[in-house]
């Protein structure tokens, strides 16, 4: 299970290191077999391949007429990549995936349990203040009617 947010650096080439913490679960989990592909809201999603598989099938069976199922089929699998981490554990994002989730030098590794999110710098503070304040509601989300902390 992935969680927490680390800020990290991409070098020259558009490498991200992984946190050693995570590059060991990745490797526990899949192997070092890694898909990155962009999300609908301007960020990158890593997935271990075994956990990615059932999302693409999913994905796949989707109407290719329906406009909107389309055009999530072209942004998710249209942008899917095999990847894995180097010998060094760091991870190649393309240039074109680092121009749709607008990634420079800082970036943003968010573990969302079975996958991370990618952000930029300034992407993630708008969505960290955008989920702050969706939350300040004092209707709860659909789900979190009776959660507790």
């Amino acid at each position: 299970m992935f969680q927490g947010a680390t800020s990290l650096s991409l070098d020259a080439k558009g490498r991200m290191a992984v946190p050693a913490r995570h590059r060991d679960a990745l490797t526990a989990l899949a192997g070092g077999r890694l898909v990155l592909t962009a999300h609908p809201h301007q960020c990158l999603l890593l997935y271990p391949e075994n956990a990615w598989a059932p999302i693409r099938d999913r994905i796949l069976a989707a109407p290719s007429f329906d406009p909107r199922s389309a055009a999530t089929k072209r942004v998710l699998l249209g942008n899917a990549l095999d990847v894995g981490m180097d010998a060094a554990g760091r991870l190649l994002i393309t240039p074109e995936l680092r121009v749709v989730a607008a990634l420079e030098k800082q970036v943003w590794l968010v573990g969302m349990g079975s996958h991370f999110e990618i952000w930029s710098d300034a992407g993630w503070k708008r969505q960290h203040e955008a989920a702050f304040e969706a939350l300040s509601s004092t209707e709860p989300p659909p789900g979190f009617e009776d959660f507790s902390l």
